[in-house]
């Protein structure tokens, strides 16, 4: 009954993650729409939401929606909440989430900057590193790994905290909102019903 007439093929299932077909602005609304109305306080969703899009500025791949889930926790955040934060690392952002920890983690090691001297190629060193993890080649890991994941580990320190507060503050306040309304127009409603 409420399954489409024409049903979608995978390859417009991938083509629509990387771009939505309802348009990037109605697409982050849904989101919005869906994160406010989870269970839970306006702190414990923009929190866990927080938490998601902090661990996506992490060198951690792969262990992203795992390293959300627990800082949700151990903040009493919403964890599902976290799931969809992490949404904020995404094959859009990446690139510019792994130049800057790059970048910024080579500053804070050694205290120079990147200016002139080349950019590593994130998708050949991610690329050699799985196949070594496949191949359980240590020590092409070993060689490989430390130079690059270092610098990203160290900044990623300082940009998770920042990122967390700059997604909560804002998320908090929006949820807040929406929240009152929501509880003002059940109140209006006779029965308690909402009206949308």
């Amino acid at each position: 009954m409420f399954k489409r007439r024409i049903q979608k093929t995978l390859g417009d299932k991938i083509l629509g993650f990387f771009w939505p077909t309802i348009g990037w602005q109605r697409a982050w609304a849904y989101i919005m729409l869906r994160l406010a109305r989870l269970p839970g306080s306006a702190y414990s969703i923009a929190g866990g939401f927080a938490c998601g899009a902090a661990m996506s500025f992490t060198p951690f791949v792969g262990l992203h929606f795992v390293l959300s889930a627990i800082l949700a926790w151990s903040i009493r955040a919403n964890i599902i909440a976290s799931v969809i934060g992490t949404a904020v690392g995404n094959p859009w952002t990446f690139p510019f989430i792994w130049t800057w920890l790059y970048q910024t983690g080579t500053w804070m090691v050694s205290g120079e900057r990147l200016e002139g001297a080349a950019k590593p190629d994130f998708s050949e060193i991610f690329g050699h590193m799985l196949q070594a993890l496949v191949s359980w080649d240590a020590a092409y890991i070993l060689e490989t790994a430390p130079p690059v994941f270092w610098p990203m580990f160290v900044s990623s320190l300082p940009t998770t905290f920042v990122v967390w507060w700059v997604f909560y503050l804002p998320l908090n306040y929006t949820i807040q909102g929406y929240q009152n309304r929501r509880f003002r127009n059940r109140s209006r409603t006779p029965g308690g019903n909402e009206e949308f």
